[in-house]
């Protein structure tokens, strides 16, 4: 998440702020038209829904094990209170509460470390790092056969992280492209700061002798409850008040974590499907309304999926995937590379998808229908894949974008397919009712013209343009495109 952090800080956050989206979805929109814009609508929202779902199944799991609380009822109060206060105050509340939150989450982790370590039954970490102890050393090692499957994760959650309006909520609302390229270098060292507690807890949680506690025998792996070790150590080898502490970082984290999916699930609809969509004359009042509305719906449905779901996480995993293969690809060439369209945007969208599908799920006990090689049986025979089928899933997206665009520019501009043909006004189409003008998308006031990189129309295009789009990388202060439009 680090690396996420500075790849999007160096390659993502500028382009983007520089010319002046509102959300995420906008350049799809912008370049591939309204339609292909609700397609990836559609992932990006099960991300973010599933997501909010599975961290207040998480949050529930944890008071229960803390406190004695039905789990239901403390999932339900949290959810309410994350929606509450993201319906009244918006971005402005989200943003106000985040800065109490991470100081909660900082104050409420760290301070339970030295209590933690300081219990009698816990040895040395530094010793239990490399010597069996209680179990095995708790640094671990890779198996030679999982490498390929390290990798693909490791991609997909370095990669994979930068499409979610929860990042670009943040970039696109920065004061100018450069803060936003700040800020995401500072989340980069933020997110080491609170990862450290986190790996010490489990250190911890390693190197106790939990006969020794009144956690009792057997220890949280044989019980299979190895993923609920922050509460247990909270409970088990902090004092009281110390746990509560804890707790409060906890629930700090998930609504954090969730108020933000909600409000960027409710501004990608309101914003790309509602208003660009359907109502592109809709007052901002009217805006806001829709947004209202479905960050209380939003906020339902992800609860109602944290109660009801028995594999939240597994739904989770599957859309985040799916962000990382479909929308990725997208992302890459709809910023960086010239003559992309909505065909081959449709074509890579599906070939991502069934490859995805097709590659199985463990966790919602889905098998696959390609065997890559290197796969073997699960203890419930599902069969898991070892082969980095995930990254070769979003490359295959990507380029298959690039060779259909290419592909369809070729045979209308070159007259083997005749225009009429050109159904998705995407091509040859001299004007389209699909195609979103830097006008459409740039409306807010505090957008700057003068501070946008230009956006060259697609139309303008021809095969032997430069493939790759320089101009996401070269940001100039004005342009006669927008002294022209200024003027006009």
């Amino acid at each position: 998440f680090m690396l996420l952090f500075f790849v999007g800080g160096l390659f993502f956050a500028k382009p983007m702020r520089s010319k002046g989206y509102v959300t995420m979805l906008d350049p799809f929109q912008q370049l591939y038209g309204k339609r292909m814009g609700g397609l990836l609508f559609i992932p990006a929202l099960m991300g973010e829904m599933f997501w909010a779902a599975a961290i207040f199944s998480a949050l529930g799991a944890t008071i229960s094990v803390i406190i004695d609380i039905n789990v239901n009822i403390s999932v339900i109060i949290s959810a309410l209170i994350a929606t509450m206060y993201t319906l009244v105050g918006g971005l402005y509340s989200v943003a106000y509460t985040d800065v109490v939150q991470l100081f909660c989450i900082f104050l409420g982790l760290w301070i339970s470390v030295p209590f933690a370590m300081s219990h009698p039954a816990v040895t040395d970490i530094g010793f239990t790092a490399v010597h069996q102890v209680h179990q095995a050393p708790w640094l671990g090692s890779i198996n030679s056969l999982d490498i390929y499957t390290w990798l693909d994760n490791f991609l997909l959650l370095t990669l994979g992280g930068i499409p979610w309006q929860a990042y670009f909520q943040r970039v696109l609302s920065s004061s100018s492209a450069t803060y936003a390229q700040v800020l995401s270098f500072l989340a980069a060292f933020g997110c080491i700061v609170m990862a450290l507690p986190a790996v010490l807890i489990g250190a911890i949680g390693a190197s106790t002798a939990w006969n020794e506690t009144e956690y009792g025998v057997p220890d949280p792996v044989t019980k299979k409850e190895a993923d609920m070790i922050l509460p247990i150590v909270l409970q088990y080898l902090c004092p009281v008040y110390i746990s509560f502490f804890g707790l409060g970082a906890v629930s700090a984290a998930v609504m954090s974590s969730a108020d933000s999916s909600i409000l960027s699930a409710s501004s990608m609809f309101a914003r790309n499907i509602y208003q660009l969509s359907f109502r592109q004359n809709a007052s901002d009042r009217e805006i806001v309304w829709v947004m209202r509305i479905t960050v209380f719906l939003f906020g339902a449905s992800a609860t109602a999926m944290a109660l009801l779901a028995s594999s939240v996480y597994g739904l989770w995993y599957l859309s985040s995937d799916l962000v990382y293969i479909i929308i990725f690809p997208q992302l890459l060439c709809v910023l960086f590379i010239k003559g992309t369209n909505t065909y081959g945007a449709i074509a890579g969208y599906l070939f991502g998808l069934v490859l995805r599908i097709t590659g199985g799920e463990p966790y919602l006990y889905l098998q696959p229908l390609i065997y890559y090689p290197g796969c073997y049986p699960d203890e419930n025979n599902i069969y898991v894949q070892r082969f980095p089928f995930k990254t070769l899933s979003m490359l295959t997206s990507f380029f298959t974008n690039i060779i259909v665009s290419y592909l369809a520019k070729y045979l209308f501009e070159s007259g083997t397919l005749p225009p009429k043909l050109d159904f998705l006004d995407a091509v040859v189409a001299r004007y389209s009712r699909e195609h979103m003008d830097k006008a459409t998308l740039v409306k807010s006031d505090n957008i700057v013209l003068n501070e946008l990189a230009p956006v060259n129309p697609r139309h303008s295009l021809t095969l032997s343009s430069t493939f790759t789009n320089k101009e996401a990388f070269n940001y100039v202060d004005s342009s006669p495109e927008l002294s022209n439009t200024e003027d006009n």
